[in-house]
């Protein structure tokens, strides 16, 4: 039903005019977000990505304007020309608010129906319906804010990395599967019946081999794509920014990205964040905090008790640290009031989410001490707890007792979550750091053998290297995570150059010779033609925007996002697909029910 353009060519957007602009003849083009009718009168909010202007139709002024006028609902698509005036009710909430625009022509562009969510910014409809309605959820001034901020952290990361020598360099999509640490997804080939390619979880080996390549310096923001079971802010596809350069160690990767960092802080958020940013050993980080992701913005540090419990009369206690177990606690320092008995019982069974059997807790009261494990522990023994977790009234001493990867598990994510609910943290607050030395292997107990931390092409770090055969538990890594605010933003590898070295890493890992070149034959043969020393780091693009738009929600900050069961509401994927297809790529089904 809508009627052309005409002689109509937009002149202005609406959301730039100003009082500069009194005077001025317009045509402005956009969305109707509301039309108000008073009789002789008709007002209308016009809307487009850069804001909001109001229109005036004047029956005094035409008839056939204003009955036109009188047609329009919200959401539907206009076309005004008209003069820029001032406005007599000024409006302090809209940057637009000191003028109006008096109309003297009309287009309707086109119709709309009542939308099924409203196009404000403080909706409260479900998820569901602003997925499925993703193109009217992306008209709302917060959803397009944060695809501009996008947008410009793209732009400035790529000024940045330009200045510094880096080639933007696209590796493909379609790949061969290698383990490296989650599923692939699978495409099939039509060509090569019966074989399949693999989405890539990472350029990982792409951009390693345009090191050996002499390419220098690489970077890509590029989509990543892993078949993982979705946990709040994971995305199936999702944003890397992914770099590698050649003749580096740790220090040269480090200071880059810290310049990259402060670019970011400063013209994003106008902020100057101080550099060089601190760093901590993955040793100190579990030790303190339980995490290798900590959050520095509040206390609660995990305190060591072990050695004056070791032969306490508690058996729960003295038991676990002879079965090579140990005992931590953190102190809630000055909140011990706000929590009453059933609080600490959930406190409990939030902990054993993780592993933990059960939370030991101490009060300090005015009164004295309140404890159900007092009267277990000695006096002495008691008083140099409480000495050691530097214990004050009004304190509440919270303890876990087990291997030391359940107590680091329970107390690191048992701070957070105390701190969430005593709301303390300050939301303004920012605190980076890096996470180094990192251990080179896990054990992976299902699969009885030691697993790469991060991935099998990491450098040890040079003076553990003898460590490789005989005490692999005990080799670090040239590795390190930028962690900002208690999220890992991204992290990153010096990679192994040589390949006797490759090999023996390889060799830690259970992969017999035959099956690391079945795998990555391709890289290790590259690697006979002279690898120079390379690194690099890859951040997490969404969770950079969602720091720079302050969101916690990463499906806000990505245009069409999946369901946390990798579905998209609003085309349908995945769906089924017809028999001639499957025949085509010659696969078959045989799912049983």
């Amino acid at each position: 039903m809508g009627e052309k353009m005409g002689n109509l060519r937009r002149t202005h957007m609406c959301g730039n005019l100003r009082v500069s602009n009194i005077g001025e003849e317009v045509v402005l083009m956009g969305w109707v977000q509301k039309q108000r009718n008073l009789g002789s009168l008709i007002f209308v909010d016009l809307r487009d990505t850069t804001g909001i202007v109001q229109v005036v139709f004047d029956d005094t002024l035409s008839k056939e304007i204003f009955e036109k006028a009188e047609k329009i609902r919200s959401e539907y698509v206009i076309a005004a020309k008209g003069k820029v005036r001032k406005r007599e009710s000024i409006n302090n909430d809209i940057p637009t608010g000191e003028i109006e625009v008096l109309a003297s022509e009309l287009k309707i562009l086109d119709e709309a129906e009542t939308p099924p969510i409203y196009i404000k910014d403080n909706d409260d409809v479900s998820e569901s319906m602003r997925l499925k309605y993703r193109y009217l959820d992306l008209r709302k001034p917060s959803m397009q804010k944060n695809l501009k901020t996008r947008h410009k952290v793209a732009k400035v990361i790529r000024e940045f990395l330009d200045e510094n020598n880096f080639v933007e360099i696209e590796t493909p999509m379609l790949t061969k599967p290698t383990p490296e640490g989650a599923r692939d997804y699978l495409v099939p080939s039509r060509v090569n019946p019966g074989q399949f390619y693999a989405l890539p979880q990472s350029p990982q080996l792409m951009k390693q081999l345009l090191m050996v390549s002499g390419m220098d310096r690489y970077y890509q923001i590029v989509k990543c794509f892993r078949d993982e079971d979705l946990r709040a802010n994971r995305q199936p596809e999702f944003t890397q920014v992914d770099m590698e350069m050649s003749f580096v160690d740790v220090d040269d990767v480090i200071e880059l990205n810290e310049r990259l960092l402060y670019k970011l802080f400063k013209e994003i958020k106008g902020i100057e964040i101080e550099l060089p940013i601190n760093r901590m050993t993955y040793k100190e980080a579990m030790e303190r905090f339980g995490s290798d992701k900590p959050d520095l913005r509040f206390g609660f540090e995990l305190v060591n008790i072990s050695d004056i419990v070791a032969n306490s009369s508690f058996k729960v206690f003295s038991e676990t640290i002879s079965n090579n177990g140990e005992v931590r606690g953190i102190n809630v320092n000055g909140y011990g009031d706000k929590f009453s008995r059933k609080d600490i019982s959930k406190l409990e069974e939030y902990v054993k989410t993780f592993g933990a059997k059960g939370l030991a807790w101490i009060k300090i009261t005015n009164e004295g001490i309140t404890s159900p494990i007092a009267k277990f522990l000695g006096e002495e023994e008691l008083n140099e707890i409480i000495k050691r977790m530097n214990g004050k009234e009004n304190d509440l001493l919270l303890f876990v007792a087990d291997k030391s990867s359940v107590v680091f598990d329970s107390l690191g994510n048992l701070r957070i979550e105390i701190a969430k609910k005593l709301d303390i943290i300050d939301k303004n607050d920012l605190k980076l750091i890096w996470i180094t030395e990192f251990p080179l292997f896990e054990y992976d107990d299902e699969e009885q053998r030691y697993v790469a931390k991060h991935h099998p092409f990491t450098h040890p770090m040079d003076e553990d290297i003898e460590l490789l055969e005989t005490e692999p538990e005990k080799v670090r890594a040239k590795a390190y995570d930028i962690v900002i605010n208690g999220d890992e933003m991204g992290g990153g590898s010096i990679r192994i150059n040589n390949r006797k070295l490759q090999e023996r890493m390889f060799k830690a890992l259970g992969f017999t010779m035959e099956e690391a070149w079945d795998k990555f034959g391709f890289l290790l043969e590259a690697f006979k033609y002279g690898t120079p020393p390379h690194g690099g780091l890859a951040y997490g693009f969404d969770r950079l925007i969602m720091l720079f738009t302050n969101n916690d929600n990463i499906r806000d900050v990505i245009a069409f996002p999946k369901t946390q069961s990798a579905t998209c509401l609003l085309t349908g994927a995945p769906t089924d697909v017809s028999v001639e297809q499957l025949k085509e790529v010659h696969v078959k089904l045989d799912i049983k029910e």
